[in-house]
């Protein structure tokens, strides 16, 4: 199929042109919103109609930060890669970053407006991997995340952790945010003023997710392989590292039913209909109009009083 005539799409004072606009990037199938079935079809215009909706509420998580492009330009069931480099024929208004790498550098695309959003949308760039760190100062992030990886599909063992996680962030006095991740987990994501390097940050977690599989070694564990977890739930602090990037929030992951990594408030950590895959394409918007990150993003900390507070919880 071809995918039907280019359409072409304004986004302030660009024009994006879509090609192949009614090409299938997500087909009906199993394991669609919530885990059943009868997943919804969508296409490469649905995906753009998307993300031009979301925009207002997505564009401030990815600003500034170089990104990572998971594209997919033969939809959900065919093969996938992982963009780094930005390419030569990208639009000179796409933004772009030079950040160093062992041996040499990596030019990232950046998002910043909602032309370069549409513009990813039409590479099938389906779903967006962002650093925790900002062009200018990529060596310091401003966000650090916990990934809380059941062993299954079980979302209760995702839920338990999540509360367990967000009582020992407010011991320590750190703000904290949820967000689904359109696949099996929670993140937790903490904003940072951005004073301490990548080292500390990742020390700092690392300490945090032990001192809680230490008090509930039979649920959680920091084992990072497979075969050492068993059934327990992983407390992943692996993104926080230099160059390491983390889906970003209201992004759309390459799943059958095209469900969307989606921010909550902590107060729908305890509705029974909340699952990793609870929203989509069709109604993430809807979410993301009720501000549920309203406030906690605002208030960054450093690390330094936290630090202290850890060190004295575990004596």
């Amino acid at each position: 199929m071809s995918g039907g005539a280019a359409r072409t799409v304004r986004a302030g004072r660009h024009t994006v042109e879509v090609h192949r606009p009614d090409k299938v990037l997500f087909p009906t199938g199993d394991g669609g919103a919530g885990g059943g079935g009868g997943a919804k079809e969508y296409t490469k215009s649905d995906l753009v109609d998307y993300y031009r909706a979301v925009a207002p509420f997505m564009l401030p998580h990815l600003r500034g930060r170089p990104l990572m492009l998971e594209r997919h330009p033969d939809g959900v069931d065919g093969p996938r890669f992982m963009q780094k480099n930005t390419p030569e024929h990208y639009p000179d208004w796409i933004g772009r970053v030079e950040v160093g790498k062992e041996g040499g550098t990596v030019r990232h695309t950046v998002c910043d407006d909602t032309a370069t959003l549409l513009y990813l949308a039409d590479q099938a760039a389906l779903t967006l991997h962002r650093w925790l760190s900002r062009a200018g100062q990529v060596d310091r992030p401003d966000r650090m995340v916990f990934d809380l990886d059941p062993a299954g599909d079980d979302f209760e063992a995702v839920r338990e952790a999540a509360r367990l996680l967000g009582e020992l962030l407010d011991e320590l006095e750190l703000p904290s945010a949820l967000m689904t991740t359109g696949s099996r987990g929670l993140h937790v994501v903490v904003p940072l003023s951005a004073r301490q390097d990548f080292g500390d940050v990742r020390e700092f977690a690392r300490d945090v997710a032990e001192v809680l599989t230490a008090a509930h070694p039979d649920r959680l564990t920091t084992a990072a392989r497979k075969k050492d977890r068993g059934d327990r739930l992983y407390l992943d602090i692996q993104r926080n590292a230099y160059a390491q990037t983390a889906v970003a929030p209201f992004t759309v992951r390459a799943r059958s039913g095209a469900p969307v990594a989606t921010p909550v408030s902590w107060d729908q950590l305890d509705d029974p209909a909340l699952h990793a895959r609870r929203w989509t394409i069709a109604d993430a918007v809807d979410q993301a109009r009720t501000r549920p990150w309203a406030g906690a993003m605002s208030r960054p900390r450093a690390l330094g009083p936290a630090r202290r507070r850890l060190n004295a919880l575990r004596g």
